[in-house]
């Protein structure tokens, strides 16, 4: 039990020096900024040395460690590819944390480490306040063992996803896009929100040494094949971009759905959650495109 605490404790402590480490290296690149901007004589001048900073926080698709299922000497997500995209290239403080589920990212110790970023005048330039922020989030609530939960078995009339008990998932992780919102308009006032619908894995059972899988064993064990299983996991996933695609019709949320679905190619995934490298460039291309029709001229 010691052990077991001990080892909670130092998994708590390695994300709170990885974020602190991102951080820095943010505040270094928001003072480099800030000190060519003050050196510039013309505001035409300032304006081209305006790329946008933005906040991120989101889960594994925001902060992939491995290069497909392999160590990686950096994160090969959508953040890490996305900053050096653009014809300007977008500064971005990352807080996000692989494996994390929606009622984890807005729970309270991850608000509390939001604000803590957002009051801090190093993070940002001029108004204090990043220019959006991006949120990956809806994944992990539902992959994993816990997918099981909304699965009817194959003997039954269903076609496999179970509607009462998805849906009652659905609205979990749509009440933390919902308190999202309100965070946001409380501590960052007037900041939209660019939030994605993931894209349709294959549950196959293709996993990294260090985690996963997380469709293909619950779908077994409902006794759903790989072909009927890819059905029922594109089924979720456009009911999840659905209720996405309802939060942005609602201009009070200020929320802008990348729409991400059928972006990948088969060829472009790693296992059963993740893409290559080169397939999160691609959706990170949809984040430049939904970025650049929001603040033209500034990526």
């Amino acid at each position: 039990m010691r052990k077991s605490l001990e080892l909670r404790q130092q998994f708590r402590d390695s994300i709170k020096s990885e974020i602190a480490e991102r951080t820095q290296a943010h505040q270094s690149k928001i003072a480099a900024l800030k000190t060519a901007r003050a050196r510039l004589a013309t505001a035409r001048a300032q304006a081209a040395a305006n790329p946008l900073v933005m906040l991120a926080h989101g889960d594994s698709w925001f902060d992939y460690p491995l290069d497909g299922n392999g160590v990686s000497l950096s994160d090969t997500d959508v953040i890490a590819q996305l900053g050096s995209m653009g014809n300007m290239n977008p500064v971005i403080l990352n807080v996000s944390h692989y494996g994390d589920a929606t009622s984890q990212e807005m729970a309270l110790p991850k608000q509390e480490r939001l604000i803590q970023s957002l009051q801090d005048p190093a993070n940002w330039m001029g108004e204090g306040k990043p220019d959006a922020i991006l949120f990956s989030g809806g994944g992990d609530d539902i992959a994993g063992d816990q997918f099981c939960i909304f699965l009817d078995y194959a003997n039954s009339t269903s076609n496999g996803l179970n509607a009462v008990r998805f849906q009652d998932v659905l609205d979990m992780v749509q009440g933390s896009y919902l308190d999202l919102f309100a965070f946001r308009d409380r501590y960052a006032a007037g900041v939209p929100i660019f939030g994605h619908c993931y894209d349709f894995p294959i549950p196959n059972g293709a996993h990294p040494v260090c985690a996963g899988p997380w469709l293909q064993p619950s779908l077994n064990y409902a006794g759903w094949n790989v072909t009927q299983g890819t059905a029922i996991v594109q089924q979720a996933l456009l009911g999840f971009r659905a209720m996405l695609k309802g939060l942005e019709s609602n201009a009070a949320n200020n929320f802008v759905l990348v729409d991400t679905q059928g972006t990948l190619a088969p060829a472009d995934w790693a296992n059963e959650l993740h893409p290559y490298p080169a397939g999160f460039k691609k959706i990170a291309s949809k984040f430049v495109d939904a970025l650049r029709a929001h603040f033209p001229g500034r990526i």
